[in-house]
């Protein structure tokens, strides 16, 4: 599909920014609807029934920060849906978030200060629906992020669109609910395994109407919790990420998970991952963090990984090659 209708915004997230560190994650795995260089990040978007491919542009600074937003359509965008799409990409990327509570607080902590530091700027956040989320994280489950690629890209080309524009190939997610006349054994017939099941029937609570995500946006945490728990295969770990990554709850932290464990331990104990700190002990720890407790560790995970992404470092691509990540 060519999307050759083109509109131009310009957004401006709060101060401090940081463009690079916002739009673009390493730690997250690479997928087809998306692309990325220093200063400019390519996404399509399933919005409101259309297809859309956007250009994010950094025109400003960390102090004075501007985004252009480039918006390709296959057909003219009405003003309504343009303003609507781009509070949603306000919200995704938690661009009006003020972090300087945050920093005021824990600047001069002697771990998390340097991540600030160095990420200066950055805001938690992902560019993907619940939906979308949730379909990730299905195929990320309980394998090689080589594997999740491969099926990422499967589901795209059997469901989803490929889009053209600004000389970008790239594919765009289905509809949530796209999927209520594929039957499961279709779905396992792309070899995805046990995922077959898990995609079903979470494309069927969304075709049903079970789950309305910006209604739920509004809901305190522990409603959001308890109406997240009843999705199919979404579980107290699950949860974990979904309450930071798309409700933007930054103090919820109750689980981590066994490669987590062996990366926290590393950081803020400085122990090899055969004598990872008990989670009992790295829980009682982060409370130190509040009312930010996932947003400190946010940044000290993301500036790891920055730093593995410049310089390799050693410990970590061990983990990496062993499969804890």
């Amino acid at each position: 599909m060519k999307l050759s209708y083109k509109i131009i915004q310009e957004l401006h997230p709060d101060v401090p920014f940081n463009f690079d560190a916002t739009f673009y994650k390493p730690a997250h795995f690479p997928s087809g609807d998306n692309t990325w260089k220093s200063g400019t990040r390519w996404q399509t978007f399933r919005f409101a029934g259309k297809n859309l491919g956007v250009i994010f542009k950094n025109t400003g600074s960390t102090n004075n920060p501007t985004i252009r937003v480039e918006i390709y359509s296959s057909r003219k965008l009405s003003e309504d849906l343009v303003i609507t799409f781009l509070n949603e990409i306000k919200y995704r990327y938690n661009l009006d978030l003020d972090v300087m509570d945050f920093y005021k607080r824990f600047t001069t902590d002697i771990i998390v200060g340097p991540a600030i530091k160095r990420l200066y700027g950055m805001r938690p956040g992902h560019q993907d629906s619940l939906y979308e989320y949730l379909i990730i994280g299905i195929v990320l489950q309980n394998c090689t992020v080589a594997r999740s690629i491969q099926m990422m890209q499967i589901l795209f080309e059997k469901y989803g669109t490929q889009v053209k524009y600004a000389g970008k190939k790239l594919w765009c997610f289905w509809e949530p609910g796209g999927l209520k006349n594929v039957s499961e054994n279709e779905l396992r017939d792309l070899k995805l395994g046990y995922r077959a099941k898990s995609i079903k029937k979470i494309d069927d609570q969304f075709v049903n109407g079970k789950m309305d995500e910006i209604a739920l946006r509004r809901e305190d945490v522990e409603t959001q919790k308890k109406e997240l728990l009843k999705l199919f295969g979404v579980g107290p770990a699950t949860v974990w990420y979904l309450l930071f990554d798309v409700f933007h709850q930054y103090d919820f932290f109750s689980l981590i998970s066994p490669w987590e464990q062996k990366i926290y331990s590393k950081l803020f104990f400085h122990r090899d991952s055969e004598l990872s700190v008990p989670v009992a002990k790295l829980i009682a720890y982060f409370k130190r963090f509040k009312p930010y407790q996932q947003l400190a560790v946010n940044y000290v995970w993301e500036d790891l990984w920055w730093q593995h992404k410049k310089k390799p470092i050693p410990w970590l691509k061990k983990e990496i090659r062993n499969g804890a990540i």
